[in-house]
């Protein structure tokens, strides 16, 4: 009875290990798939910033904030949409579509 019971339970959490591996795989693939193109809603200023091309885009289309050094530190962890109520003249939502269509231009880097 004990030997049964063992078998059941083993055979149990084999069938859900085997049913949850194949879940965070397929997750872990979609995770590792970078963006095509950067956002300006959800890619951080940072990754921005670190990639030459989209750090020009941003220096040529809003060089005052660029040029702003709390943009290139404490601004590095937001999207540029967060950004946008601390400069709301150079990132006016017109502004942030330009910025946009300059980003859909480069390919994302991992």
């Amino acid at each position: 009875m004990v030997k049964t019971l063992r078998v059941l339970v083993l055979a149990a959490l084999a069938a859900g290990a085997l049913s949850t591996m194949a879940v965070p795989a397929v997750a872990a693939d979609a995770a590792a798939a970078p963006a095509a193109h950067y956002s300006v809603s959800t890619t951080l200023v940072g990754k921005l910033l670190d990639d030459p091309a989209a750090s020009a885009v941003l220096q040529k289309l809003i060089p005052t904030v660029y040029a702003n050094e709390m943009f290139k530190t404490s601004g590095r962890e937001l999207t540029l949409k967060a950004i946008q109520q601390y400069e709301p003249e150079a990132l006016s939502d017109a502004n942030l579509a330009k910025i946009q269509a300059e980003l859909d231009k480069i390919p994302a880097k991992g």
